[in-house]
């Protein structure tokens, strides 16, 4: 087991121990490192309870979670996170991330009354954004600024369209494992971009990982990286690695999982180096030993969760487990959202990442909401108001449309928007038509600017993303889905 960490620029502690990290292909093995995640005072009492920490770090925020061991929620805490946005580069700092998760963390425990040596697992989830880091740790900006701060290109980034185009255009047969082309949100196109464009930060660059990676790194000094990232955002072949399980020579099957053919096509030969080192062979005042759990992209570790928990329905009850969780659909929703769907067979759909566990997504679902209202001239007069009454502004939007139903004698809300559409593909399409470079549209704007415009504007949005789903999922049961449940 390894000392605690030194030599981090963005120390701080969480909860000062050792922990051992688990780290899975399916098989978890255990692993020791140290780690510095919260600072706490140290507790003198036996713990009485078994408690389970969860971190997940979503566009906007740092969100931690104490769980007992029949999964009730004991206490969470969430801290905002900063972020750029300059045209199409949107970047983040994953000291300001660090730190983010060490305030949420300190202050669920302190909600929740638990101490550092009650928590005996914890898990890390994240957006699928890319990770710079030196041979230190330190960061490397990845920004035309140069600001080192600014070392992570956030995962709705999209700057690297036509390194993405680039890609596609080579026709590798990696390619079908990721619906047939690279989005600019994966992360192989926004490699090529920094190498083609900031050569210095490209040279010092000695780690580059998915954040829910980094953390885990952060956490405990070891860069395993976790099948969930490298298999959807950075082409890895799981199923080649998952094949060599029994190879004595561990490098034999981590090294088998990557496409170096791919690599060299595109023009980032020098990361099939050492290994595929830089990219990955696949203080938390916590007691010493404590497990880290593999990360996870955050929305597929909602689908995970949310798959099992799904009730199951009558119709299903005949059904074996394995047929009535292939008719399910996890959304997961935030800034975005991610339609997960799982199949027992193969299942290469355009647009859609797969084959087996498939995910399509709307790329700005709650940003476009958050866009659309925000840049209406009504509404700081609403969110006023909401204030005022300490209500939410969706609750004012929401009612106001009550309303006008009633008022216009609307036969069901949803009429009231019969003259008002949105297209909303404000931040292209990413299912699952693919095409970073689509735009939004509204149809049917008038010189109206009052609340209740804003107020039908609202709604017809929410249908205009409500329509892209259902895009989603016909075209995913077009292509060999049987979804019927949406969760």
């Amino acid at each position: 087991m390894s000392g605690i960490r030194r030599g981090w620029s963005d120390r701080a502690p969480l909860l000062n121990l050792q922990r051992s990290r688990l780290t899975s292909s399916d098989n978890i093995r255990s692993q020791s490192s140290s780690a510095a995640f919260l600072e706490m005072a140290a507790a003198t009492s036996v713990p009485s309870r078994t408690v389970f920490l969860g971190v997940d770090v979503g566009t906007g925020s740092a969100r931690a979670g104490l769980f007992d061991e029949s999964g009730k929620l004991l206490g969470s805490a969430s801290c905002p996170i900063q972020i750029w946005k300059e045209g199409d580069c949107i970047e983040q700092s994953s000291t300001d991330i660090w730190l983010a998760i060490c305030a949420a963390v300190k202050s669920a425990c302190s909600l929740a009354d638990v101490s550092g040596e009650e928590v005996k697992g914890l898990g890390f989830a994240a957006t699928c954004s890319l990770v710079a880091v030196d041979a230190d740790g330190s960061p490397v900006s990845v920004s035309w600024s140069g600001d080192s701060r600014r070392n992570i290109i956030v995962w709705m980034d999209h700057r690297a369209v036509k390194q993405a185009e680039k890609i596609n255009s080579c026709n590798s047969p990696v390619l079908q494992y990721c619906g047939g082309a690279v989005s600019p949100e994966m992360q192989p196109p926004k490699l090529l971009w920094v190498k083609e464009n900031l050569q210095e930060s490209w040279s010092m660059v000695f780690r580059w990982m998915d954040l829910s990676d980094w953390l885990s790194y952060r956490a405990t000094g070891d860069d395993t990286r976790s099948l969930c990232t490298t298999v959807c955002k950075w082409t890895y072949l799981g199923h080649a690695h998952m094949q060599q399980m029994k190879e004595k020579d561990s490098r034999n099957m981590e090294a088998c999982g990557w496409d170096d053919e791919f690599w060299e096509e595109i023009g980032l030969d020098d990361l099939i180096d050492g290994h595929h080192a830089k990219i990955g062979m696949v203080e938390l005042g916590l007691v010493e030993g404590t497990p880290v759990g593999t990360s996870l992209i955050d929305a597929h570790a909602g689908g995970v969760g949310v798959m099992e928990s799904v009730p199951v329905l009558a119709s299903e009850a005949k059904e074996n487990d394995e047929e009535a969780i292939c008719r399910r659909m996890v959304l997961v929703c935030g800034t975005s959202t991610c339609h997960m769907a799982v199949s027992r067979n193969k299942l290469f759909i355009p647009g859609v990442w797969g084959p087996f566990w498939s995910e399509g997504g709307q790329s700005a679902t709650g940003a476009l909401l958050e866009y659309i209202i925000e840049n209406h001239v009504a509404s700081p007069r609403l969110a006023n108001r909401a204030a005022s009454r300490n209500v939410s502004l969706f609750e004012l939007l929401n009612s106001a449309l009550e309303s006008m139903m009633h008022e216009m004698k609307s036969p069901f809300l949803a009429a009231l928007t019969e003259d008002l559409h949105v297209l909303p593909d404000f931040h292209g399409n990413r299912s699952p038509v693919a095409d970073p470079r689509a735009k939004g549209m509204i149809c049917g704007l008038t010189l109206d600017t009052s609340e209740k415009q804003l107020a039908l504007l609202y709604l017809a949005t929410v249908q205009g993303i409500a329509y892209g789903t259902r895009h989603i999922v016909e075209h995913c049961n077009a292509q060999g889905h049987k979804v019927r449940i949406h969760a």
